[in-house]
């Protein structure tokens, strides 16, 4: 962090004992060590709030990029069930039609799905065409 070697803190030492005394440098050392200490413990927790901060932004555009993927999804999800329902409704007039149709019409032709066989008008159609 600040590249001090072991030369460097053999001089802050011996200054340190200089200057202190040797009665008072392990109280000092003690007290540096914990400023020390709290001071690398408030720096990860700056550290871990700005990291979370960062992955909280990254999540937010990451759901912004998936709000606007699923926009153009929920566009084709809506036009295809609007001309699935305009297809039923063609198709549920199609048959009242036809059912209209089939009501006014003789009953002579058979509907399909009846088991009655069709009345036969054929006579003879394979005898009259050549082999």
């Amino acid at each position: 962090m600040f590249d001090i070697g072991f030369w460097e803190l053999m001089l802050i030492g011996l200054v340190a004992l200089l200057v202190v005394g040797p009665e008072r440098l392990p109280k000092l050392a003690y007290t540096a060590g914990k400023w020390l200490g709290k001071g690398r413990s408030m720096l990860n927790a700056v550290k871990s709030e700005i990291d979370k901060e960062i992955k909280a932004e990254e999540l937010k555009q990451i759901l912004e990029k998936q709000k606007q993927q699923l926009n153009p999804l929920e566009d084709v999800i809506e036009e295809t069930t609007s001309a699935v329902r305009e297809l039923k409704d063609e198709a549920g007039q199609a048959l009242a039609e036809g059912r209209q149709k089939l009501g006014s019409e003789d009953e002579s032709h058979p509907r399909f799905g009846d088991s009655t066989p069709a009345p036969a008008d054929h006579s003879d159609d394979d005898q009259q065409r050549p082999v």
